[in-house]
Order: structure tokens, then sequence, then C-alpha cells
């Protein structure tokens, strides 16, 4: 199969016309955190380990914190390693997510982390966002304890769907359905966005459970985000390969056949939540692509 080159290549995307030009330097998975993100809010909040390479994020009675990609992307494998809050995290929110700048038409892909009390599992919350349109959520428990080591959470996006990984086992997958008039995120480049925050409303037991401030600062650690993706050129739909992406791997990839055995057993064993089956929210119908598998 043909490589890209420096000639700018005119992609056909369902409709739609991007310009991916290669190569362009960005970047490398083992680059420091201050190369690849900006800090939003929260900075005192925030702290860098010796080496640059791990960003910790906490959380306590004053405020949380965040941080965003310097990079917006279109399309991609977008990579980060995670080791959650410890002990009582009940109503704490930590985040890892992909989204277009704000507005009533942004898109947005999540992975949410909702705490717990000591010895209880996290949930894992996923959302999606095309065009404005949100309500998407599935839920999991993790198979693992996310807070006693790094664990890798992907997104997997290029214009045939969207699929969320943890540790390179699908999840879920969402595909794109814009040829039965469905909205799906490929028009708007998106940023990576992480934070830690107050979600006592209603992240644990539906805001049953309160955070516990005695046990705060609450902190949730990154390291190794790498994004194997399109740049985009100041929000536009023009954009760069990174020097050395392999962009076949990814841009046309879909969920083989062992992945989908593998997703198959979480949604089995571990699925806590799904809007696709919760007719009571959705009395007139569940939403479309529901219905489209």
């Amino acid at each position: 199969m043909a490589s890209f080159t420096s000639t700018p290549k005119l992609l056909s995307i369902f409709g739609a016309f991007i310009v991916c030009l290669s190569p362009y330097i960005t970047p490398s998975f083992a680059d420091s955190f201050d190369k690849k993100v900006d800090l939003i809010w929260g900075h005192e909040n925030s702290k860098m380990d010796d080496t640059g390479k791990q960003l910790s994020l906490s959380l306590n009675t004053m405020s949380g914190s965040a941080f965003q990609s310097k990079d917006a992307y279109l399309f991609g494998r977008i990579d980060m390693q995670i080791k959650l809050v410890q002990g009582n995290s009940a109503g704490t929110v930590s985040t890892y997510y992909i989204a277009s700048p704000g507005g009533p038409n942004h898109d947005e892909v999540d992975f949410e982390f909702l705490g717990n009390v000591s010895g209880q599992p996290y949930i894992l919350h996923t959302n999606l966002f095309a065009h404005g349109t949100g309500d998407r959520e599935q839920q999991f428990y993790l198979w693992f304890d996310p807070t006693a080591d790094f664990h890798t959470y992907t997104f997997l996006w290029n214009p045939r769907h969207i699929a969320f990984l943890v540790d390179d086992i699908p999840i879920r997958d969402f595909k794109n359905h814009k040829d039965k008039g469905l909205f799906f995120p490929d028009s708007q480049p998106m940023n990576v966005y992480c934070s830690i925050w107050d979600g006592d409303g209603w992240a644990t037991r539906g805001g049953l459970v309160k955070t516990d401030w005695t046990q705060s600062p609450f902190t949730v650690h990154y390291q190794n985000f790498n994004p194997q993706a399109c740049v985009s050129q100041k929000g536009s739909l023009v954009c760069y390969l990174p020097e050395g992406s392999d962009y076949y791997t990814w841009f046309g990839q879909m969920l083989a056949e062992t992945d989908l055995e593998k997703m198959k057993w979480v949604r089995e064993n571990y699925m806590v939540y799904d809007y696709c089956t919760d007719v009571k929210r959705f009395p007139k119908g569940v939403p479309p692509e529901c219905l489209l598998g």
C-alpha cells in the first residue's frame, strides 16, 4: 500500500473532504507533557513529575484541575494512560475526552470515571455528542482495579466509527450512519481534555453518596499521552499527519472478529447501563442508531 508523501492528498469522507499533508513533526510518545498540553484551570492543583512525562491533577475544597492538548485532531487513534484516585473517591469525577469548541452544535466523546467509597468499584461512564445531540450514555464496571496501576484508554476515531477501548479491549463501538440521516462527529476537529472535578450531586449513586472532603486532595495521574492522529490547522479541515504515523493502521480500521468477541464479553459481564435499552427514558422509542447495530 502506498505511503504518504509531502504532496497534499484529497480524501473523500462520506461526502465531505479533508486535506491531509505529511510529514508534520508532533511531540512523540516519550515527550514531556508540557510540549503537548496546556493547563486550563486549577494550575495550583497540577503537578508534573521529575521526568516531565507524568502529570497529576488534584481536587480539593477550593478547586479541581484540567488540561487540554495544544493540538486539535480530525480522526486518529488517541491513547492516554491513567491511574485513578485511590481510596474513598466518592463524588469525584475524573475525565479524559475529546471535544470541539463549545456551542449548540459541538461534538464530544467522553470517558468519565465516577468515584466510589473504598472497596466499591468505579463506574466508567461513556457518552457521545454529535452536532450537539447527546444522551448516548453507556456505563461499565472495570475488570481490574484502576487505582492500583496505569491502564490505557483509547479513542479510535475514523470516518467509519468511534471505538472506545480499555487496554486495547473495545467496550463500545459507535458507527457512522450519516447515510441514514444520523449525526456523526466527522467535520469538527477536537482537542483532548482531562480533568478532575466535584460531581457529588450525581456521580456516586445518583448523588446519594457525597464527597468526603476529609480525604482530599483527590489525585488522578496521567501519562503516555500518545495521539497518532491528523493534526488540524487552526480548526480547519486541513490536517497534518505526525511524522512516523502509520495512517493506514487507523484511518479505515474497523473492529476485527476477535475484537467483537472481546467487546461482547465486556458488555455481557461489566455493562451496567445502556441508553439503547432504557425504554422508560425514551418512551417514544430509543434513538435510531440503537436499531441499526
